[in-house]
C-alpha cells in the first residue's frame, strides 16, 4: 500500500482552520454547565461521607 492511500482520511482543509465553531463553543459550555452544576453535589457528598 502506497503512502497516499493512507492519507486519504486527512483533508487539508480541516487542519488548517483556525478558530472555534459554533459546535465548538456550545460543547464547552455544556461541558463546563455540568460541571459547575455538580461541583456542589459532589462536595456535599465528600463532606457528608468523611
Amino acid at each position: 500500500m502506497n503512502s497516499n492511500s493512507r492519507l486519504i482520511a486527512v483533508r487539508p482543509g480541516l487542519v488548517t482552520k483556525p478558530g472555534f465553531t459554533a459546535e465548538d463553543i456550545l460543547w464547552a459550555v455544556g461541558i463546563w454547565s455540568v460541571i459547575l452544576t455538580l461541583a456542589p453535589v459532589i462536595l456535599f457528598y465528600l463532606l457528608m461521607v468523611a
